[in-house]
């Protein structure tokens, strides 16, 4: 099984990159690769700038890692409780190639943050925005107060309730086609 884990995030020290590439370690089985945002930078779009750049190869290739995975695991990134404008840009010169830009691969959307509430405002955003580009979200999971909860240096969830909580997700993950 082919899994593409990412953040919806530029930062280097995306607390979020840290979160889905923990998470997609969890699938038994699983070949991981993990994206950096970084690699697909591409001017703002605008339909001025499609018209001058057509389909940047950036996006072409974005698009291909998506359609060569069996399962997506993104963990987004909360930004004035929206997405962050890395993640917004690439999906919008990606749907300008393929409107259903997540090809309905079974997802498991994740969002974290150093606040409590773990980025869920963007959660509920994505579940309802990104269907309509054939996410197939199979299952969520919010990780809140990233900082106390998480460890780096181990690569972790290190809150013993929220760690079984995501383990508990991905062992009841639905791979079916149907929405949740």
């Amino acid at each position: 099984m082919k899994i593409l884990a990412f953040a919806g995030s530029s930062s280097t020290q995306s607390i979020n990159k840290h979160l889905a590439t923990y998470a997609a370690s969890l699938f038994e089985g699983g070949e991981v690769e993990v994206l950096d945002l970084n690699d697909y930078e591409l001017p703002l779009f605008s339909v001025d700038k499609e018209a001058v750049l057509g389909k940047p190869a950036l996006a072409t290739t974005f698009l291909d890692k998506i359609s060569a995975s069996d399962l997506i695991v993104l963990s987004l990134a909360e930004h004035n409780g929206s997405f962050s404008a890395a993640f917004k840009n690439i999906y919008d010169w990606a749907s300008r190639q393929r409107k259903a830009v997540f090809n309905d691969k079974p997802m498991l959307l994740l969002a974290t943050s150093p606040g409590k509430r773990g980025g869920s405002s963007i959660l509920e955003m994505a579940k309802t925005v990104l269907p309509r580009y054939n996410a197939n979200i199979r299952a969520t999971f919010s990780l809140p107060s990233f900082h106390e909860n998480f460890d780096i240096e181990a690569g972790k969830i290190s809150n013993n309730v929220l760690d079984a909580a995501l383990k508990d997700v991905i062992r009841n993950f639905d791979y079916g086609k149907e929405t949740a």
